[in-house]
């Protein structure tokens, strides 16, 4: 599962992490260090004439045939491995994919002994911006509201998760990003192949402060390596 993430870029940096990208939301998007679900997420898709877009969506899916729109948070995450077959994600797997920039992401484990959930941060060891694979729909109520929603989909563990989780999100690299975006592909099968784990040598992780379990702290602190 991956219910909490990073992206500390301003747009200015995503801008220059993303060059043939057009953003089309606000200058004052600022950094966030704690991204929760229903919160508002950068999504990039393709165009039909191939051009690449971010827009912000509202993360936990929300599928066309929902009746209303709380089902979104129970849809924040989509195993790999049922995807192409589950009703709320098959249809945007075949049609509506996407990229979720970010530059990190948290995990929970028990302290053995208490109660406590110690927060694990997860992050490249280059530090860059990366892209979780994602799908996006859109809904509209019968009142008219419409919302874009996306889903960060998940896979078995690298070497360095699995000390801490049986899940992790699906980070793309940069040389899938285009396969994984183009609608309408028909092999199927072949995207598959890209949802594995990212090799561990190249992750890195640390505990955090639990100031990490609240998501009204949204601060450079949350990612702070805890002081033993």
């Amino acid at each position: 599962m991956c219910g909490r993430f990073t992206l500390s870029y301003s747009l200015k940096e995503l801008q220059n992490a993303f060059p043939d990208v057009e953003f089309n939301f606000n200058i004052e998007y600022a950094s966030h260090y704690n991204i929760a679900p229903t919160q508002e997420i950068p999504v990039i898709r393709e165009n039909v004439n191939g051009d690449l877009r971010a827009d912000l969506f509202t993360w936990g899916l929300i599928p066309s045939w929902a009746k209303d729109k709380s089902i979104g948070p129970r849809l924040i995450n989509a195993r790999s491995d049922t995807v192409a077959e589950k009703p709320a994600f098959r249809g945007a797997f075949k049609l509506r994919r996407c990229l979720i920039p970010a530059d990190g992401f948290f995990e929970w484990v028990v302290i053995e002994g208490t109660k406590t959930k110690l927060p694990i941060y997860f992050f490249k060891k280059s530090r860059d911006v990366f892209c979780f694979a994602g799908l996006w729909e859109n809904w509209r109520s019968p009142k008219g509201e419409e919302v874009n929603s996306a889903t960060i989909i998940t896979t078995e563990p690298n070497e360095l998760v699995n000390r801490f989780h049986s899940r992790m999100p699906v980070i793309l690299p940069r040389e899938a990003y285009r396969k994984w975006l183009t609608p309408g592909t028909k092999n199927l099968s072949e995207l598959h192949t890209l949802l594995k784990p990212y090799p561990a040598a190249e992750m890195d992780c640390y505990p955090v402060s639990p100031l990490a379990n609240s998501a009204k702290n949204d601060g450079p602190e949350v990612i702070a390596p805890l002081k033993q």
